[in-house]
């Protein structure tokens, strides 16, 4: 991974940036001429983008990074015209709604966890293949960074987190190696940190997957609460659909995908309000994949209301 740099533009720097699974929101979405849509990740604004130029009338924006909504205003251009910028989280879509007095919208799309661009900017703290702060909040103006989480916590509440967000098989050992380190002054960046990991962790960096992604999957989710209200967001984007309105979530680990599919099966047995669209979850093909190794764990559902 490289360090990006805003005179930097190439063919795989795009195809990071890129939306996964583009085409197929788009295709089961099925945009309505002047529909109107959320999207309630914006980043970069690839998503919105292509459902502006499907010519959906409106599309609400939002994202709970500012430095996003700046990137999506330039990234935009003309199409920017079709878009209400909002800064804020997801999980408050009934109150963004209600502030703009929509009801209802035609669709609404979630690309869930954290952005490329996040990754690959190293001051954000996100990135184990970098030297970056030990940050990790995907909202600047939050509280609590990482380093403020590491400071304070015990190795057993530690170890909790990094099995219970990243599925970690190895949670205590590296928990006691992250707090050891901790206690050492050790902790001094990211790149410091993915290194105790690694060796908690076991194998290199030669892997197909780094040892330390679990992790820091575990502490990013810790960091910014990811997982609280995931289910109560689906049940009220869901709800705000008009019949015939659909909900794609893109998910990126099992545990977001988890709650996806189980909610939405809830939602589903009352037949006569909502359908699953997507039987088994989309996935990226070898092509995306290799134009873009962070598509490869991308799941894709998709619920539709009926009535």
């Amino acid at each position: 991974m490289t360090t990006p740099g805003p005179s930097r533009s190439t063919a795989s720097d795009d195809a990071r940036h890129a939306p996964v699974l583009a085409s197929e929101v788009l295709e089961l979405l099925a945009p309505r001429p002047g529909g109107v849509y959320v999207d309630c990740t914006l980043g970069a604004g690839g998503h919105t983008r292509r459902l502006v130029a499907a010519g959906a009338g409106l599309v609400i924006g939002i994202d709970r990074d500012a430095s996003a909504l700046d990137v999506a205003r330039e990234a935009l251009g003309e199409a920017a015209t079709a878009v209400a910028f909002v800064h804020d989280d997801y999980r408050h879509l009934p109150a963004v709604l209600a502030a703009r007095g929509v009801t209802t919208v035609d669709g609404v799309v979630a690309d869930l966890g954290v952005s490329s661009m996040q990754i690959d900017d190293a001051a954000r703290g996100f990135s184990f293949r970098q030297a970056g702060p030990l940050d990790m909040r995907m909202d600047r103006d939050g509280d609590e960074t990482l380093a403020d989480r590491l400071a304070t916590v015990d190795e057993t509440t530690l170890a909790d987190v990094i099995w219970r967000f990243g599925e970690e098989r190895h949670s205590r050992r590296v928990a006691r190696a992250i707090v050891a380190a901790r206690d050492r002054g050790d902790l001094v960046d990211t790149a410091a940190l993915a290194s105790v990991v690694r060796r908690a962790a076991g194998g290199g960096t030669w892997q197909r997957i780094d040892p330390a992604t679990r992790t820091f999957q575990a502490l990013r989710i810790w960091v910014n609460a990811e997982l609280d209200g995931l289910e109560a967001f689906l049940e009220s984007a869901a709800t705000v659909l008009a019949p015939g309105g659909r909900l794609a979530v893109i998910a990126f680990h099992s545990l977001e995908d988890r709650v996806v599919k189980h909610t939405f099966r809830r939602l589903a047995a009352d037949r006569d309000r909502w359908q699953i669209v997507t039987r088994r979850p989309v996935v990226p093909g070898d092509e995306e994949c290799g134009r873009n190794p962070r598509a490869r764990s991308a799941r894709l559902r998709v619920l539709e209301r009926v009535a």
